[in-house]
């Protein structure tokens, strides 16, 4: 939906695809953090599109494809294994 654009669009146009704190990825698409983390989330993880690290969110090549943008070579950290807290 709109949201779930806006959060992949925010991560990947503003951030170049993250890492990038919860806060402030929900700030800069005017959500709780709380709506961010339980709503939206899992449904981007759950698509491959979003990966939580320790670092922080980061954009996987599939969101980039799906905006219609070109990923950077580096986009998805190489060895960096989801979480499933928090991150």
């Amino acid at each position: 939906d709109q949201v779930d654009r806006a959060i992949l669009a925010a991560l990947c146009e503003r951030f170049g695809g993250g890492p990038v704190g919860l806060s402030t990825l929900a700030i800069s698409v005017g959500e709780q953090t709380e709506t961010v983390e339980d709503v939206y989330e899992p449904f981007l993880i759950q698509q491959g599109l979003l990966m939580r690290t320790p670092r922080g969110r980061v954009a996987l090549p599939a969101a980039w494809h799906h905006l219609g943008l070109t990923a950077p070579p580096d986009a998805g950290p190489e060895g960096a294994a989801p979480t499933l807290f928090g991150g």
